[in-house]
């Protein structure tokens, strides 16, 4: 009975992390397409690009925090998926199972940081663009 509450609570976790980020973006007009056109406006300025080369300071930008939450997320599922494969193979080992359950509340801990931090980022971004161009 514990075992089928925790892994409907994770499961009601991890459905509602992944909801949660297009719930805030549905908004409408997104806080990083703002952002894009005043950093590509920076960047033309510094010379680093022009607004149609893909060598642009926001593409760069874009790229390396696409690449780190990628990476984070592979870490994550593989993560998951081996304390999955623990779980099965435990055989009624209790320590096993223990170990296991440990390491998948630990993934979805990590989870909702990534999906906090990826909240926190666009709510400060937001408040950055609204600062700088007066306008929402």
């Amino acid at each position: 009975m514990k075992q089928r509450l925790i892994s409907a609570l994770a499961t009601v976790a991890v459905a509602a992390t992944l909801v949660a980020p297009m719930s805030a973006l549905a908004q409408g007009t997104s806080p990083y397409d703002t952002a894009r056109t005043k950093v590509q406006t920076v960047g033309q300025t510094a010379g680093i690009g022009t607004g149609t080369d893909e060598n642009t300071l926001l593409n760069m930008i874009g790229n390396i925090i696409n690449v780190v939450l990628g990476f984070l997320g592979v870490i994550l599922l593989v993560y998951i998926l081996y304390a999955g494969f623990l779980w099965m193979t435990a055989g009624g080992d209790s320590k096993k199972v223990e170990t296991a359950t440990t390491m998948i509340r630990n993934a979805i801990i990590g989870l909702v940081i990534i999906v906090a931090a990826y909240a926190i980022s666009t709510f400060v971004l937001s408040k950055l663009v609204q600062a700088t161009t007066g306008s929402a």
